[in-house]
């Protein structure tokens, strides 16, 4: 019998187009998920500002994870039983997973004194400087610089990199263009809503898609892993995972491939 799909995806490098952030190239895949009325999750570093953006622009309403596993935004209407949660805020039942941010960029402030290393975090940007690093329009640099959970950060200095990834006390992952200092992680988010699909359907067949390493807590926990390929055609090296996929293309022309090949799947299932 044909499983209850839900599709935990990545955003930038994987979903969106590492340069310009367009999602062109995967809208058939898109337009068949809306179909088949498979929910899909965004699981990204983007704050919540930025991925209301995304939703409105998909016409995306499930919940989403935000800022590496941060907090899980489930819409106060989406699931028919009563569920756990640490706040609302505005229409989400917010779960939140994260530190809070102020301690974060304490933190880091702790490890630019301790290794003496010249490393720039976002809160020590304008949003202009990360519209600059990200290419991004202003209005959006705004958003990702309204931050809760997670703060991104450069190591100016090659030659510091050894020094501060060895002296990091919290959780650091490394994303597309930042590194990025956490509480939390996506794959802890990522359980908690498979948990909450399963009280709707018990047969929830789960697919993570993901290009870096910091996905790799996302795609541990899922059923179907699916590493899609870097810019220069690459896999990420450190992200190894027993029974990982890997997308033909990188961007959204890997997504959308690797996205309809899993339907297909699952209609050829259905049909047998």
């Amino acid at each position: 019998m044909q499983k209850h799909l839900v599709i935990f995806s990545d955003l930038d490098g994987t979903l969106l187009d590492s340069k310009n952030y367009s999602f062109e190239k995967a809208l058939p895949a898109l337009t068949l998920i809306k179909e088949k009325k498979i929910p899909l999750i965004f699981c990204t570093s983007k704050t919540r500002g930025e991925v209301e953006l995304y939703r409105d622009l998909l016409d995306n309403s499930h919940p989403f994870i935000v800022e590496n596993g941060g907090a899980v935004c489930v819409p106060k209407d989406y699931f028919p039983f009563v569920h756990e949660y640490d706040h609302i805020l505005e229409t989400y039942f917010i779960m939140e997973l994260g530190t809070p941010y102020p301690s974060l960029v304490k933190n880091l402030d702790e490890l630019k004194k301790k290794t003496g290393a010249a490393i720039k975090g976002f809160s020590d940007m304008t949003a202009e400087e990360i519209a600059s690093y990200c290419n991004l329009p202003m209005d959006q640099a705004v958003l990702a610089k309204q931050r809760e959970y997670d703060e991104p950060f450069l190591i100016l200095a090659p030659e510091d990199v050894p020094r501060v990834e060895e002296a990091l006390g919290l959780r650091c992952a490394k994303g597309d263009r930042f590194y990025h200092l956490t509480g939390s992680d996506k794959g802890k988010a990522v359980s908690i809503l498979i948990d909450l699909f399963k009280k709707l359907h018990t047969d929830i067949l789960s697919v993570g898609l993901g290009n870096c390493f910091n996905d790799l807590p996302m795609l541990s926990s899922v059923d179907i892993p699916i590493l899609v390929q870097l810019e220069n055609g690459s896999y990420h090296s450190k992200v190894q995972l027993l029974g990982l996929r890997f997308a033909d293309g990188a961007g959204p022309v890997g997504w959308k491939k690797a996205v309809m090949e899993i339907c297909n799947e699952q209609s050829e299932t259905m049909s047998s």
